[in-house]
């Protein structure tokens, strides 16, 4: 099953563990389905409907694997990338972008560097699941 706007997802095994993830997407409806994928396999979940919202919870802390939308209004993927990183607050996150699109954008100039992976969606529950353990495990170091 793809994880697409409105899809119910259903339980998977649980899978203990203290890495976070924060999911950052305007569309509530991806919001809850990645939150309930991930989170039946045992990762806590922030989630933002915003870059801003992004913004301020690595300000309060948050540390892990973003999630990061590309489209977005307002505050883009990659105007989020630029103020989390002209914030100093890149330090101890990993972001894979998560796209609808094919082909790369042209606002992506300078910023490669701080994407460590590209998600296109929809996207397979399970493929999602074993991204974030390999993100997870590639940040503990």
């Amino acid at each position: 099953m793809r994880v697409t706007p409105g899809n119910d997802i259903p339980a998977s095994g649980n899978l203990a563990t203290t890495e976070r993830v924060m999911v950052v997407d305007d569309d509530r409806h991806i919001l809850v389905a990645v939150k309930t994928v991930l989170n039946d396999a045992g990762f806590p979940v922030e989630m933002a409907e915003s870059g801003d919202e992004c913004v301020l919870l690595l300000k309060q802390g948050f540390s892990g694997v973003i999630l990061l939308d590309i489209m977005m209004p307002e505050m883009d993927g990659w105007d989020t990338i630029r103020a989390i990183h002209s914030g100093g607050l890149g330090g101890n996150v990993l972001i894979a972008m998560l796209t609808a699109r094919d082909s790369p954008d042209e606002k992506m100039n300078g910023l490669q560097e701080y994407v460590f992976d590209y998600i296109t969606k929809p996207f397979e529950p399970e493929e999602l699941v074993s991204k974030v353990r390999l993100y997870s495990k590639y940040l503990r170091g």
